[in-house]
């Protein structure tokens, strides 16, 4: 019953003008918060979250080749955008990128293009193509604003928000609820999960954006096959978040022919 109220209330806010269709996924959001609140929400986490963790120090070769990949990334990105006519899409975002010891597999990205990558993720992709994979998808989820949309769709559960563009900052309800969404307390790394089709997004314009940079996609396949090696009690699928392991990779494949188009127009 509670789901059915919260499904009828997107229908309403959808009709209020609260959604409103992803101009690169084309899939319709709902955005009741603003990219600038979310994205000065964001610096402050961000901030103490560094402050509380230890960041590794930018001469290490590891902080070094996350710094390296992460601003390729990045440029593929805003090159991604531009060629669409959108140079202003990525406004107010100040690439950062910092590596924090952690056996924890996992890595993230906050509004505005604030970066993580924990060390226990490392043995895993091994390799530059790899990390690749992960950053893209991992900003993937930040510039086509996933997190706006959850941040918006636990507003709007909690009874927060019926119109576009609500101010965070000053409201202490709704400032609790992003510290809920992205604080270093929060269930996994520092982001809660996603929900599977903004996982299944993140793959998909992720393995481009590794593509326009000069990162071999290829790379996504090898990446989680040893992810799906790690083994590991997980839930069955249809009560994870996260795309089945199996799953993950067949779409990937499905997705690489794309994505190796963009590729080879980096070898010439």
């Amino acid at each position: 019953m509670q789901k059915l109220g919260i499904v009828l209330l997107i229908i309403l806010c959808a009709l209020c003008g609260g959604c409103h269709r992803n101009a690169i996924t084309g899939r319709s959001q709902l955005t009741l918060v603003s990219e600038n609140e979310m994205q000065s929400l964001a610096l402050t986490q961000y901030k103490d979250f560094l402050t509380a963790n230890k960041v590794v120090a930018g001469a290490n070769k590891d902080a070094e080749m996350v710094k390296r990949v992460g601003n390729r990334i990045a440029s593929a990105i805003t090159k991604y955008y531009s060629d669409l006519g959108m140079p202003d899409a990525l406004k107010g975002y100040n690439w950062e990128f910092n590596v924090v010891e952690s056996k924890e597999v996992n890595a993230w990205c906050m509004p505005g293009g604030k970066v993580v990558v924990y060390t226990g993720i490392l043995p895993i992709t091994q390799n530059e193509n790899a990390l690749a994979i992960v950053l893209g998808h991992e900003i993937t989820h930040a510039v086509v604003g996933h997190g706006r949309e959850r941040m918006s769709q636990q507003l709007l559960a909690q009874g927060l928000g019926v119109a576009g563009n609500m101010a965070l900052s000053n409201n202490p309800q709704t400032v609790n609820i992003f510290n809920q969404l992205y604080a270093p307390t929060a269930q996994v790394g520092v982001l809660l999960p996603n929900s599977r089709k903004q996982e299944t997004e993140a793959d998909h314009y992720g393995l481009i954006f590794a593509a326009i940079a000069g990162y071999n996609p290829t790379e996504a396949i090898a990446f989680w096959k040893r992810m799906a090696a790690l083994g590991g009690q997980k839930p069955p699928v249809w009560l994870s978040d996260h795309p089945a392991d199996e799953k993950r990779i067949d779409d990937l494949e499905k997705l690489m022919p794309e994505a190796l188009k963009y590729y080879q127009k980096t070898l010439h």
